[in-house]
């Protein structure tokens, strides 16, 4: 049975979005055999960018700004250790009468 590419259209909008097949093809009168078949060949990238269409770009930023925070905590753990070498807290500098 051949359905109008509206229809077709409609029903993948619908997966996109993460609605189940069950529901869409009771919703829309389709069987869910062709919503598989659907899905299959008009949304292979369903699989990897379900709802994030612009996951690879985000995640090189997210990449980028976890090296930028990491290279952060090392500085200031470096810095940390050398403040705690030039000033030890058994030296008491204070002078008692």
């Amino acid at each position: 049975m051949s359905y109008p590419p509206e229809v077709r259209r409609q029903a993948l909008d619908l997966l996109v979005v993460g609605e189940p097949v069950k529901k869409v093809a009771v919703d829309l009168g389709l069987s869910e055999r062709t919503l598989y078949q659907w899905r299959r060949r008009y949304l292979p990238q369903l699989r990897h960018q379900r709802y994030f269409p612009d996951a690879g770009t985000e995640l090189r930023a997210a990449r980028r700004r976890i090296t930028e925070l990491e290279t952060e905590v090392a500085v200031l753990r470096r810095a940390t250790e050398l403040l705690r070498d030039a000033t030890s807290p058994k030296d008491d500098s204070r002078q008692y009468a």
